[in-house]
């Protein structure tokens, strides 16, 4: 079944995905928090990427540079200081990370 014909004839056998639910809208600012990285930009001081943080409800946004490879104890020293110390623990945090890691966060 390693053919270019078969692969093109094959069915998928999977039931269609349902509709996308949208993400309840936040009540307060800073109680749902998105948060992501983005990497590979050029290195400014030893920093190659960005931790975002951001607020579903207001759009207000925290950058934090790290330096790749970084660590998850050095993500949630960042978090603590800089988004638990002024805006308090968020009920909820949206990413695209693994499951894997926002268990270890």
């Amino acid at each position: 079944m390693q053919c270019e014909v078969c692969q093109r004839a094959k069915t998928t056998t999977l039931a269609p995905a349902g509709l996308l639910q949208p993400l309840p809208i936040p009540c307060q600012v800073w109680e749902d928090i998105s948060l992501d990285f983005i990497e590979g930009h050029p290195s400014s001081h030893d920093k190659d990427s960005l931790l975002v943080v951001v607020d579903r409800l207001s759009k207000y946004a925290h950058f934090f540079a790290l330096s790749h490879p970084f660590s998850i104890k050095t993500i949630t020293e960042k978090f603590v200081e800089h988004i638990v110390k002024l805006h308090g623990m968020p009920k909820s945090i949206v990413s695209d990370c693994d499951p894997i890691f926002i268990s270890k966060f």
